[in-house]
């Protein structure tokens, strides 16, 4: 059968194309001809591309694309097992923490160092670990450090009480020599009392091994971030490394009862995901965070923001924080965030917290979405968590092997848990790790609240917004453009979020 149709077609369009240009063009026309289709194209390209950064510049997590495939978007919802649990794809990649060829074994040396670490337990951990390569760089013999009891949680734990302090000397060894106390001779001798200035390289301390001349005992008043994140030699960043995830391994007593209630969590349902929820009363007050709180809430918060001397900044506004994704979650956002990704009701969640603030009256708004929630009290007995009572920093020992060992992590805020965690999670093979994107999260959040977005559009765009947000392989983030100044050190990713690529190796050339 003959198509009439498509015949009229062609026999139109070919008069109209004799029309305009004839049978036989010349060269010169033939170069108009394409010229003009080249510059009408490239007129296009520019349009549509000014357009597109326009609107994706005013909604930035509604770009052109995801509005043109809104089509698909109950079918985007359904994840599977793999999408939710499977860990990011890291063939080839392992740790790599040996020193190398040049590295300077660690010598004997009457030069000391004592530390007072400063902090929470992860604070303390890395802080300890740059402590370790600052002795190796200065040549000093590193006794072991004492732990802040000044903190927010008045722990009075000590060295030994949350690590193996042989295990740490032992396995150290080779790099540094440390010793459980100051020799007795030495106490009485006065000591050079020095802040280190953060972020330093190896050539501050190389400058400040002077002190030698005039003092046998340096002592350091602060351990926190001491080193750079970027820019030190290859052999030092593996140290580090050494030091933080082989070095300072828990104490038996901890290391014993943290990998009961793993093996118990996985009794109850094989997977689970561990949820740092930075729910707790000092962060909110230190955030200024009082989204959903009541008024008497938020006055408590506001008091002890007021009253906390170190803490700089008193006056907060807190739409302006939450907006701004300097929030952390809240248990009701969580829950969202968690149904959006995909996750069943059934899935256990472990919550590796301090006491929630607001108890039961807003955790009831993540456990009516997941009510297999779980609390270390309701995996250990009282028996065993009586040993820990009132040392919080024993029991967020606990929360961070339970959370190393999870199928997932998931931290509602970026503070020292979530970044070490995640730089461990990155060391052993890059376990999942879904870090919430807090400012967009909240746009849309907001946006399905006051109507703005279809609730069904929900999951699309979570799930598109965390597609590669799941602690896949990538080099460390630098420092933010257009920031000078020692301020862009504060901008880096910090080294031990991401050891990668001085601790952790492939045999690809790079990844993004």
């Amino acid at each position: 059968m003959v198509n009439r149709g498509a015949h009229h077609s062609r026999t139109i369009f070919s008069s109209a194309t004799a029309r305009i240009f004839p049978r036989k063009p010349s060269p010169f026309t033939i170069t108009l001809q394409i010229f003009f289709l080249f510059a009408f194209s490239i007129l296009l390209f520019l349009f549509y591309t000014r357009n597109s950064f326009e609107y994706e510049q005013k909604h930035p997590y509604f770009s052109r694309e995801s509005l043109l495939n809104q089509v698909d978007v109950h079918s985007t919802v359904e994840m599977s097992e793999e999408q939710l649990w499977y860990a990011p794809f890291s063939h080839g990649v392992h740790p790599c923490i040996e020193p190398t060829a040049k590295y300077k074994a660690a010598i004997g040396s009457d030069r000391y160092m004592t530390v007072r670490s400063n902090g929470g337990l992860n604070q303390m951990r890395t802080g300890i670990s740059d402590m370790v390569a600052v002795a190796h760089i200065m040549n000093a013999t590193l006794v072991i450090p004492q732990l802040d009891k000044r903190s927010f949680w008045h722990d009075s734990s000590t060295f030994s009480d949350i690590f193996d302090e042989l295990h740490f000397i032992q396995t150290l060894r080779g790099d540094v020599q440390i010793v459980k106390e100051l020799p007795q001779e030495l106490e009485a001798l006065p000591r050079a009392r020095k802040h280190f200035v953060s972020w330093s390289g190896v050539s501050y301390y190389e400058e400040l091994t002077q002190l030698w001349k005039d003092y046998q005992v340096v002592h350091v008043a602060k351990s926190d971030s001491r080193l750079a994140n970027n820019g030190l030699p290859l052999d030092i960043q593996r140290l580090r490394c050494r030091a933080l995830y082989h070095a300072l391994r828990f104490a038996p007593p901890i290391e014993s009862l943290g990998k009961k209630l793993v093996e118990r969590l996985r009794a109850r349902g094989g997977r689970y995901i561990a949820l740092h929820l930075r729910y707790e009363k000092d962060m909110l007050a230190y955030t200024g965070c009082t989204y959903g709180l009541s008024d008497a809430e938020s006055e408590e918060l506001r008091i002890m923001r007021e009253n906390t001397k170190h803490w700089k900044v008193k006056n907060i506004n807190s739409t302006e924080q939450r907006v701004g994704g300097f929030c952390p979650l809240t248990p009701k956002e969580v829950g969202i965030f968690l149904k959006a990704l995909g996750y069943p009701p059934s899935t256990p969640i472990y919550i590796a917290a301090g006491e929630i603030y607001g108890g039961n009256a807003h955790l009831l708004e993540l456990t009516s979405r997941f009510p297999n929630v779980v609390f270390k009290e309701t995996l250990a007995t009282h028996e065993e968590l009586r040993a820990f009572a009132n040392h919080a920093s024993q029991t967020a020992a606990l929360d961070y092997i339970i959370s190393i060992e999870s199928d997932v992590f998931v931290p509602s805020y970026s503070g020292n848990m979530a970044r070490a965690v995640e730089g461990h999670r990155r060391f052993l093979g890059h376990r999942k790790t879904i870090s919430p994107d807090r400012k967009g999260l909240v746009e849309v959040f907001d946006m399905v609240e006051s109507g703005q977005l279809e609730r069904s559009m929900l999951s699309y765009l979570v799930q598109q917004m965390h597609e590669d947000r799941q602690g896949a392989p990538r080099k460390r983030r630098g420092p933010i453009q257009g920031i000078k100044g020692r301020g862009r050190f504060r901008t880096e990713e910090n080294f031990y979020e991401n050891p990668y690529p001085e601790c952790i190796c492939t045999s690809k050339r790079h990844f993004q």
